[in-house]
């Protein structure tokens, strides 16, 4: 046991410490670069190669997967759907939409489709530019329609973000029309049990998200020709957009339709954590920037008190952020174990770049969680959408220069 005459000794050892060197010897922090008031993320685990190779798995529930190549031809792929006859399209950054049939990429892209542009954007990670989110019309069987979200030209200097309506007839898009030109970012599109479009917008600065006369942060429902439809919540109301279907978000980059419910899920980016999914409910407020369960950039909690008193809560947050995209709920039977389960893509955790993977989320009968596990880490790709396909398999995509699509099976 340390005496009281040692106790004071090393009391007064500090204080001298202190008096001498100031704070910085017994607190020395490496000082962080910053760029744009953001620290500059290291890069010692970024830039790792996707084996040639098919990988094996043991996973938490006793589930052992392959995970095989389809593609890894792609340049910053960063939606994917599937086609009744088990083709599937796929957009690239760069402004091209990509054909995958029989399980091999058409090496040229799908002719006909909108002009995409990215003025001062470059070629390096990102996500809301160039060619986005797909979605298929409820009825594509029928009418052979989909949507698109893309980077618009508006002239030589401008750019802004834009939903159109294309026809594909199987090779190649035969009309394209804009349904809705917006002076704000948006990214992910879904169709709802009730065929209406949904939107999502982002708000990452300044208050617009809580603005219902501002479009940013929220999530829009439209008519499938974009028009505004008479339920929505807003409708009719001052000092609101009809389009806003909720409010409250930041940068919305997953969104999933529940399988038995019918609800929309949306999963959000927060700051330095704070990533959310939250239930759409019409007309509801989910609090950015005024709650957030997120810290900034800098280090700082984003609000005093962490929380979402008074608005809708998240039902699974982040903290780090993994940097939530796309997600699905599995609903097939050829990866029993995790059937019911949710599955999140992530960019990047905790702010350092190489570190993204898939997240399973498991929830009880009532939709609480309760345990997570982390998929495909050890390949340090980002991950930025992630679908089932008919087959009853995952599949999942790589948002890196050399993209790929990735299909989570069985293992033999």
């Amino acid at each position: 046991m340390i005496s009281r005459n040692k106790l004071a000794l090393i009391g007064t050892l500090a204080l001298v410490l202190v008096a001498t060197f100031g704070s910085r010897a017994l607190l020395s922090q490496q000082k962080v670069e910053m760029r744009g008031g953001i620290p500059v993320a290291p890069t010692g685990l970024w830039g790792k190669k996707l084996p040639t190779a098919p990988m094996v798995y043991d996973t938490a529930e006793h589930q052992r997967i392959r995970v095989a190549i389809v593609t890894k031809a792609l340049a910053f792929p960063w939606s994917i759907v599937f086609l009744p006859n088990g083709d599937m399209l796929v957009t690239e950054r760069k402004g091209r939409l990509r054909l995958i049939h029989n399980g091999a990429l058409d090496p040229k892209p799908v002719a006909g489709g909108p002009v995409a542009r990215n003025l001062g954007v470059s070629g390096e990670p990102g996500a809301i530019h160039g060619y986005m989110d797909l979605a298929l019309h409820p009825k594509f069987a029928e009418n052979g329609l989909v949507y698109i979200s893309y980077t618009k030209p508006v002239d030589d200097k401008k750019q802004t973000t834009a939903i159109a309506r294309m026809k594909f007839d199987g090779h190649a898009i035969t009309e394209t029309k804009d349904i809705l030109v917006a002076d704000i970012g948006t990214a992910r599109i879904a169709f709802g049990k009730d065929e209406k479009l949904y939107v999502t917008t982002v708000a990452v600065g300044g208050n617009a998200a809580q603005d219902l006369n501002n479009l940013g942060g929220k999530v829009l429902r439209l008519n499938d020709d974009g028009s505004v439809p008479k339920d929505n919540p807003f409708v009719g109301k001052a000092g609101a957009r009809p389009e806003v279907y909720t409010l409250g978000h930041r940068s919305s980059l997953g969104l999933a339709v529940h399988p038995v419910t019918g609800e929309m899920w949306l999963n959000e980016n927060g700051p330095n954590g704070g990533d959310e999914i939250n239930i759409l409910k019409p007309g509801l407020n989910y609090g950015w920037p005024l709650v957030s369960y997120g810290r900034q950039y800098t280090g700082p909690w984003q609000n005093d008190r962490a929380g979402h008193a008074g608005f809708e809560p998240p039902i699974v947050y982040w903290m780090p952020s993994i940097a939530v995209s796309g997600m699905t709920f599995y609903t097939g039977d050829r990866l029993p174990k995790w059937k019911g389960d949710v599955f999140v893509g992530g960019l990047r955790t905790g702010e350092i770049p190489g570190t993204g993977h898939v997240e399973r989320i498991m929830f009880n009968e009532k939709m609480e969680e309760m345990r997570r596990e982390s998929l495909l880490v050890d390949l340090r790709q980002r991950i930025r959408d992630i679908r089932q396909g008919p087959d009853g398999l995952l599949y999942v995509l790589t948002d890196m220069e050399e993209g790929a699509v990735l299909r989570i099976e069985p293992a033999q």
